[in-house]
């Protein structure tokens, strides 16, 4: 009989499904019963329980979700529950903050890491964006600071560009408005998979002709990279930072100022896909091998341990900016 059950909750598509046998077949080799597809939609809650497809999710040792294309609001809603009554990977406060691009930048910052420079403010007090475009030389990105992939992110040429976008930005639901500096980069990035605040791998994406966003789902396609030893340092400081167990980290680097940059942290970044594996991405077992270590010792160390945290209420659930983050695709 296995010492401990955790709860897998992983992507199908791109070879998502056999990495998911990998780790459970791993996990079992330790005496760990994992049991999968456990969709946190089709979960309910009741009487300090909650029940998904039959099983009772509060008597298991750990729950590890995984799934970024198919994150709703409820689903999001019932992990922070879960992540009060036991382990998680990824701990629900450093998934919040990771989906959030301010509260990701400003921890960075306030922790000494490099990384884009920004401005957020009130929508109806846009003032101070436009002081901060000035200093730019006219220039900035605007994006949502829940996006994902690239979608809703726009580029300003000069301030006239922000007065184009005055109806745009009132109507829209957020309170804040985001902007960051544009930085002189060659329109290609760094990507450092980390678990356990262990350097995993290193590539990169490069942006389509006459594009700037490196996204794949934006057009951009996956490079190979050495693993510059300094980008490797920075990224394993930011994810320390913000706390993920398993952390994606994007950089580029900075022409003007000659420097790396963070620009996004990452709380599912994907495993590679069955084609990028045969395109020379071969990380994927260095990745779950990592993975079922954290698993293994989190289990072992703190089996019932509940995670301190709070309950939310339901109205501040449905207040708070839908989090969704990118499908499985790096």
């Amino acid at each position: 009989m296995a010492r401990h059950r955790v709860g897998l909750w992983m992507y199908e598509n791109c070879g998502g499904k056999e990495i998911e046998q990998k780790i459970v077949n791993k996990l079992r080799e330790r005496e760990i019963d994992a049991l999968t597809g456990l969709n946190l939609a089709q979960a309910t809650a009741f009487d300090g329980n909650i029940v998904c497809n039959g099983q009772q999710l509060n008597e298991l040792d750990l729950f590890f979700s995984y799934n970024a294309g198919q994150q709703t609001p409820y689903q999001v809603y019932l992990y922070q529950v879960l992540n009060s009554m036991m382990p998680m990977i990824n701990n629900y406060q450093s998934f919040a903050l990771t989906e959030d691009k301010f509260r990701t930048a400003h921890v960075l910052k306030t922790n000494g890491i490099t990384t884009t420079d920004y401005v957020i403010c009130n929508k109806h007090n846009l003032e101070q964006v436009r002081a901060h475009m000035q200093f730019w030389g006219g220039k900035a990105i605007c994006k949502p600071v829940d996006g994902w992939g690239g979608n809703g992110i726009i580029k300003l040429e000069s301030e006239r560009d922000l007065d184009l976008l005055m109806p745009f930005i009132h109507h829209q639901q957020a309170p804040q408005f985001y902007i960051e500096r544009v930085i002189e980069n060659d329109f290609s990035d760094y990507r450092i998979d980390i678990v356990d605040n262990k350097f995993v791998a290193c590539y990169g994406r490069k942006a389509a002709p006459g594009s700037w966003k490196t996204n794949v789902t934006s057009g951009g396609s996956v490079i190979k990279r050495e693993p510059v030893p300094e980008v490797v340092e920075l990224a394993l400081k930011a994810a320390k930072v913000t706390g993920l167990e398993v952390a994606g980290v994007d950089i580029i680097y900075d022409v003007e100022h000659q420097r790396y940059v963070v620009i996004e942290v990452n709380g599912i970044p994907a495993f590679a896909t069955p084609d990028q594996e045969a395109f020379g991405l071969d990380f994927n077992d260095t990745k779950i091998d990592f993975l079922v270590d954290l698993i293994d010792r989190t289990v072992t160390k703190d089996s019932k341990a509940p995670a301190k945290g709070f309950i939310p209420s339901l109205s501040e659930a449905l207040i708070k900016p839908n989090l969704l983050t990118e499908e499985a695709a790096v």
